[in-house]
């Protein structure tokens, strides 16, 4: 019973969001309501409370009565819309109750789907508005009473029907449903396939493997979590029947799941919300992106393969790879081409972002048709398209009750002001030195972010922390990818560091030296935010030679870092090796316009002596 009730509302919500990316969205509160309604009766779906336990009955009636209340609260709205949209109207009894109701159900089930911390940090943002009056000095500030409160959340546009929910209900879940129809058609096993062809057959192979398959999954992927926990069941086992250290192939898993979310295009769903933040065009944000993000996996794929040849970790057997035959059937090939052309022309054509996803959706799914008829029986093909429908409406879930919590909690960091009052307490402290408040700003945002989703961990910091970065002159785009870097590294820095964690898990190691090894493999990840200080043309700004000048002193660091940690003997002498090393990194960080190309100089001149050295791997634990 409650599968088919799951699949019901997953397949609806699947069919509102294609409905609405095809036709356009409705008014955008009526929009907003609906899609909310139907992720909130979603969630408790498939979140259902005291499941297997011997009072589910009581957890039923709970459950009832949260869908009761949420469709009540989002049915308010949309048949009041235009008296809220043009009356601003006061608060009543009803509508504070309303608001009360949708606001817990929106936390409840965000406490079922990603746990306690996030719907903490609204309820903390909740009281700080009701009762931060009480503060003395600058956290204080001048009250709000109830009615207020609810009129921000509730009646209007600014609180949970503003525009973080409006992304979640438009945008982002018709990427959701694209990426969702492209892994059910097909495109899944076709990553997975590519992956091992491209890195099997080389040093660590398995762990290449990882890398890209990871790669791939995560950059239409809205969790670094979820990543690992479906791509890592295949490829963690793989490194671990080969013979290599379980922390090592947690770690691999964790980094390279967490590198797609900050990889072009989706980007765990910040590109969208940040492009509506800074209100530029998505498409800039993704072109910002892309430098950075080739720097990060370039540098993973080089660390694996200095670890892997110390270590001497084999190969993946040549039996166990798919051929390329077989990986570039026209049937498997053509979805994909099909998928990305259709999303490529609708942006191209000006479409909004949405819309240009059900290009890429209709384009996948004519060309899956047309190449799989006669392959695959009706059925099958209409099952797989239902199931990647399902799997959409299953995903959204986490997004949009994130998302609209999010927005609850930004609308009171705007109410109350305390996002100015830290970000002056942030500049104060550092004062104008651009270099000391990045460094403060990293590490708060790492710690905001621990045991979030990339999403919303995003919003928060963005919120909270980028306006310390512009009050000293660094451009708006610049400061948000600053803080989303770092937010996003926090899931595999310890010590809350998620998605090692569930890379140790499935590992069966102690979840402390994966997370080491994760520190090491990414660090490129915590070197490249600071590059985008330095160099404007790591977001593609500042002309041609200043992109080449960003791009050559990232492709530096991508070899000597992992050098450095790696252990990559060049001269025989430790201490020579190393330092050589950091005299490399210092110059290739150096805001000088020649000293990338000395430090580009003296690393290939270590390489090319490096190779006459003999190697002496290491035997793998």
């Amino acid at each position: 019973m409650l599968d088919r009730v799951q699949s019901g509302l997953a397949l609806l919500v699947g069919a509102f969001v294609f409905y609405t990316a095809a036709t356009g969205p409705f008014e955008s509160l009526i929009q907003r309501a609906i899609f909310l309604a139907l992720v909130v009766c979603l969630g408790l779906a498939i979140y259902p409370l005291g499941h297997e336990r011997p009072w589910r009955k009581l957890g039923i009636c709970i459950d009832v009565l949260i869908a009761a209340i949420t469709l009540c609260a989002c049915s308010y709205i949309v048949v009041n819309y235009d008296e809220i949209m043009t009356s601003l109207p006061w608060a009543t009894t009803l509508d504070m109750v309303l608001t009360a109701g949708l606001v817990l159900a929106v936390l409840e089930v965000g406490r079922r789907a990603v746990g306690i911390i996030f719907p903490a940090l609204v309820v903390i943002g909740l009281a700080y508005a009701l009762l931060g009056d009480n503060l003395p000095g600058s956290l204080g500030h001048r009250g709000f009473d109830a009615a207020f409160v609810t009129e921000t959340i509730f009646l209007g546009d600014l609180g949970v029907w503003g525009m973080l929910t409006g992304v979640a209900a438009t945008v982002i879940a018709a990427f959701v449903l694209f990426g969702a129809l492209l892994l059910h058609t097909g495109g899944g096993q076709s990553f997975m396939d590519l992956a091992m062809r491209l890195g099997g057959r080389q040093a660590g192979g398995a762990a290449k493997i990882a890398t890209i398959a990871s790669g791939l999954f995560g950059m239409i992927s809205g969790s670094a979590v979820a990543n690992v926990a479906t791509t890592g069941n295949f490829t963690i086992p793989m490194m671990r029947r080969l013979g290599y250290p379980a922390p090592f192939a947690a770690a691999v898993e964790a980094v390279a799941s967490t590198g797609g979310q900050i990889a072009p295009p989706i980007m765990g769903a910040a590109a969208f919300v940040m492009a509506e933040i800074l209100g530029i065009s998505y498409v800039d944000v993704m072109v910002a992106a892309v430098i950075p993000a080739l720097l990060f996996y370039l540098s993973v794929f080089v660390t694996v393969h200095i670890v892997s040849v110390r270590r001497n970790l084999r190969l993946v057997p040549e039996d166990e790879l798919p051929s390329w035959s077989e990986i570039l059937k026209l049937r498997r090939v053509l979805p994909i081409i099909a998928a990305l052309g259709g999303l490529g022309i609708g942006i191209f054509m000006g479409r909004s972002v949405a819309t240009s996803a059900f290009y890429g959706i209709g384009g996948l799914l004519v060309a899956f048709v047309a190449t799989s008829y006669g392959a695959l029986s009706v059925k099958t093909m209409a099952h797989r398209v239902l199931a990647g429908i399902a799997d959409a409406g299953k995903g959204m879930v986490i997004i949009g009750v994130l998302l609209a919590g999010a927005q609850i909690l930004v609308s009171m960091i705007n109410l109350t002001g305390i996002g100015v009052t830290l970000s002056s307490l942030i500049v104060s402290f550092a004062g104008d030195s651009t270099v000391l408040v990045a460094i403060v700003v990293g590490l708060v945002c790492m710690v905001m972010g621990m045991g979030l989703p990339t999403t919303a961990a995003y919003v928060l910091v963005a919120a909270v922390l980028a306006p310390a970065m512009t009050a000293v002159g660094v451009e708006p785009l610049t400061a948000h990818l600053f803080v989303f870097y770092f937010a996003t590294i926090s899931v595999i820095t310890p010590p809350v560091c998620v998605a090692v964690f569930v890379g140790a898990g499935i590992a069966g190691t102690n979840w402390l030296p994966a997370a080491m090894e994760a520190v090491r493999l990414g660090a490129m990840t915590y070197v490249v935010p600071f590059m985008l200080l330095m160099y404007p043309g790591m977001t593609g700004g500042g002309g041609a030679l200043s992109v080449l000048n960003a791009l050559l002193s990232g492709l530096v660091l991508v070899f000597a870092i992992p050098a450095l940690l790696g252990g990559q003997r060049f001269w025989g002498q430790l201490w020579l090796d190393r330092g050589m090393l950091v005299v490399v990194i210092v110059l290739a960080l150096w805001p000088f316009a020649l000293a990338p190309f000395i430090a580009a100089g003296v690393l290939a001149t270590g390489f090319y002596f490096g190779k006459k050295q003999p190697s002496v791997p290491e035997v793998p634990q």
